[in-house]
């Protein structure tokens, strides 16, 4: 369903002057900031283990058409590094990016002015990384560092499904320009 919105064009494989029509893939949709960030348009959704952006379309929108809507909003551009991995990929990632997924990563500290609290379990903005001989120093173990990340991909905005029609239309006079 995504590809069928984007427009054909002439193209020459092979520079021999014998042109084919083909999807014009390189055409790009950027969601405007000003609707990027307006919270009334999104609920915060936090993605399971294993879900596909497909099963969270489904799931919300009830059909898996509207995959790319999600990634969209999320400013997702690629969907197997960007989204977040299973428990057992996850683990298979760990162990195969580091010897030592136990090792310490970075050593960090609560900040002492700004933002001093998390807004949440998952929120470590108040922490700044320091050296490890930094007084209060805590450790942050490689596999807890790329937990904190994963963390953060499974938190996304779904798109409400009022507006969702709306979008797809703004979205198709977009890519048809």
């Amino acid at each position: 369903m995504y590809f069928t919105k984007f427009p054909n064009m002439l193209y020459d494989i092979k520079g021999n002057g014998n042109v084919k029509l083909v999807t014009n893939l390189l055409k790009r949709v950027k969601v405007r900031e000003k609707i990027r960030d307006n919270l009334a348009l999104y609920d915060k959704y936090d993605v399971e283990s294993g879900e596909t952006p497909e099963t969270v379309s489904y799931k919300v929108y009830g059909s898996v058409d509207y995959y790319w809507v999600i990634l969209m909003v999320n400013d997702i551009k690629d969907r197997y590094y960007d989204w977040p991995l299973s428990f057992q990929q996850f683990e298979d990632y760990v162990k195969n990016k580091y010897t030592n997924p136990g090792g310490i990563h970075h050593y960090e500290i609560d900040q002492s002015s700004g933002k001093t609290t998390p807004n949440g379990p998952g929120d470590y903005t108040y922490k700044i990384e320091v050296n490890s001989d930094t007084a209060g120093a805590q450790s942050v173990s490689n596999y807890e560092y790329e937990l904190r990340l994963q963390d953060e991909k499974r938190q996304i905005k779904i798109l409400n499904p009022k507006y969702l029609s709306t979008f797809e239309k703004e979205f198709d006079r977009l890519i048809r320009r």
